[in-house]
């Protein structure tokens, strides 16, 4: 397997999605820059590109450039990032191809770098080590590795309780737009929804209502209709009779005056109502879309959010924030691609003010956009971040210090060691024994014993030699799987069928898919689909009973490992398998396709029979 993967695979292959996925996607979000003074002017980004690592030398004088030149010369290893753009200057549109916009510094050994897909003898030629794992940045001659950070997972409801033991459930929900969090509390024993933008927490029902269920009935009927769970929701309809609230524009007008007034200067006046409309379809719970004011998918899923949270303050558990399946763990290739999306962001913003201020003062020449792009802004902001460390984006409010750190080169595993070494969000000083002591949810995917001890005991991790760490995957096929397999749409429902002990609701990354009668057969069928490799390999799939959920994942930062699949209590590699691999016949990709191994991530171990041994298989 190491053949194939190498050490540290699992910086190298989130640095290609970034390269060339992520950052075509962060170019599409913001392709098109307009100015208020002239409305027949724009910009528009065609295309996005990074080209191989090279170094101007004199001007206008560039040529390719090796890692360990950039060592000597303490340089930074890095590619321009060129676009092609559509501009319009005077009347005419003009089209310019392959203007740089800034430079990305590299990883080495990915697949931009001059070292990839090179055999030892032309490794020697470069004064590079054909054994040295790659998977660092070199920033003004050193060498920085980005640490993998660990976080909690976006877009899951998470049920904790408070210190006075009360429930509440949050959601932190990101887009590529918007970052947001809401909060769902109880006082009282009444539900309220709690949220940033607004200025004081609104009674739940006044939510639905808001989103169009009118009826006190059918909210009841969404959240369920057992008897305990209507009596506890029951004080929070009280609440909207209080309020002399029976309509949706009722509730729309009584969230209007809720809202805190952004400053925004300019554009169109809204009325209160319609600001509230716009609040709850774009602000709260930011990751279920609401196409066209169609609330329904993001009523059920606030409802699912309420019965859990009634739930939990009876028989049910309140969700383990330290469980691994709850956490994300972000690599380079995300780090770098939110920093490079501020970046971008703030290109463009400046863009538009240069345009603004000269387009009203010079009519005789003509404004030329390219005149004024300055690489300079892209190039040093991102090697600011990577030498420092301090990754600080306004947009989001994050501040991070210690992001990356000097590769240590004390000895060959000391530098590999460093590669797969997990840094956890938590301050070192708190004398918290939570997230500190070994979670039973970490068994195979993080070394039990590899830790620093003092005070950084526990909080600092190592991945297992095996785990692997998934990158996003696209996810049309998935939802045209499912529909196919029986996982009937929301919409189509009313809120009755929600609550029947037989259906389970269907969930793909956090948001709800439709729900499903016979989940079972949908969770085999899935997987036997994934092992004839109809599916990625990385898409995870899994229950849960007490919720009645199927959550199927795809999203980028689980860990998983790989396991050996077990048929009629006989495991399917067998001892011809392993000679045809010793003697180089197949390679490990050719196990994954045969459906010999599979990858399973925290959650699905945790609904799978695992055998350590194999003499152990049929006990």
């Amino acid at each position: 397997i190491f053949q194939v993967k190498g050490l540290v695979k699992q910086h190298i292959d989130s640095f290609n999605y970034f390269i060339n996925v992520e950052i075509k996607k962060i170019m599409k979000a913001n392709e098109k820059v307009t100015s208020d003074a002239d409305p027949m002017w724009y910009l528009k980004y065609l295309n996005i590109y990074v080209g191989t690592p090279d170094v101007e030398e004199s001007f206008n004088v560039t040529r390719p450039v090796s890692p360990h030149e950039c060592r000597l010369r303490d340089m930074t290893y890095s590619a321009p990032i060129t676009v092609d753009i559509e501009y319009t200057r005077g009347s005419q549109r003009i089209i310019r191809n392959a203007l740089p916009i800034g430079r990305m510094p590299i990883m080495l050994r990915s697949s931009n770098c001059v070292l990839t897909g090179k055999t030892p003898a032309e490794f020697a030629k470069l004064n590079e080590c054909p054994l040295d794992p790659g998977g660092y940045f070199i920033v003004k001659g050193v060498e920085k590795v980005i640490l993998i950070q660990e976080q909690l997972s976006k877009n899951r409801i998470i049920v904790e309780a408070d210190r006075k033991g009360t429930v509440g459930a949050s959601v932190t929900s990101s887009t590529h737009e918007k970052k947001s969090r809401t909060n769902l509390i109880v006082k009282q024993g009444r539900f309220y929804l709690r949220h940033n933008t607004l200025s004081e927490d609104i009674p739940i029902a006044i939510i639905f209502k808001a989103m169009g269920v009118e009826s006190d009935q059918e909210i009841v009927q969404m959240i369920g209709t057992e008897e305990h769970v209507m009596a506890a929701f029951a004080p929070s309809l009280e609440e909207c009779q209080k309020a002399q609230i029976f309509t949706q524009m009722q509730a729309l007008k009584y969230i209007g005056n809720k809202v805190r007034r952004q400053r925004m200067w300019g554009g169109p006046k809204k009325t209160k109502m319609e600001e509230a409309r716009e609040l709850l379809a774009s602000t709260i719970l930011t990751h279920v879309l609401v196409k066209e004011f169609n609330f329904r998918a993001k009523c059920i899923y606030t409802a699912v959010m309420v019965r859990r949270v009634i739930l939990a303050q009876g028989e049910n558990k309140v969700d383990d924030r330290d469980y691994y399946g709850n956490k994300r763990l972000e690599l380079a290739g995300q780090l770098l691609s939110l920093l490079f999306e501020d970046l971008f962001k703030k290109f463009n913003s400046e863009l538009k003010k240069i345009a603004d201020q000269v387009i009203p003062k010079q009519r005789a020449a003509q404004f030329d956009v390219v005149k004024h792009m300055r690489q300079d802004q892209i190039t040093n902001g991102m090697v600011n971040a990577i030498s420092t460390g301090n990754w600080s984006l306004k947009r989001f409010k994050m501040d991070r210090q210690g992001v990356t750190q000097v590769l240590s080169r004390l000895s060959y595993i000391s530098a590999l060691g460093m590669m797969t070494r997990i840094s956890s969000q938590f301050e070192k000083t708190r004398k918290v024994s939570g997230p500190r002591s070994l979670q039973p949810s970490q068994w195979g995917m993080l070394c039990p014993s590899d830790t620093p001890e003092g005070e950084a005991c526990g909080l600092v991790k190592n991945l297992a030699l095996m785990t692997h760490i998934t990158t996003d995957m696209e996810d049309g096929p998935i939802i045209k799987l499912a529909s196919n397999l029986g996982v009937e749409d929301v919409n189509l429902l009313c809120g009755e069928e929600l609550s029947y002990p037989n259906v389970f609701l269907v969930f793909l990354n956090g948001n709800i898919l439709g729900v499903i009668r016979n989940h079972q057969k949908l969770v085999n069928t899935f997987r036997i689909m994934r092992r004839a490799g109809y599916v990625s390999e990385f898409v995870s799939i899994s229950t849960n009973l007490s919720d009645r959920c199927v959550y199927i994942s795809s999203d980028g930062g689980r860990l998983c490992r790989p396991y050996i699949i077990v048929k009629r209590q006989k495991p399917a590699v067998t001892n011809k398998h392993m000679e045809e691999l010793a003697q180089g016949y197949r390679n490990f990709e050719d196990f994954l396709h045969e459906g010999l191994v599979e990858y399973l991530d925290v959650n699905e171990e945790n609904d799978c029979n695992i055998a350590l041994y194999e003499h152990t298989i049929n006990k």
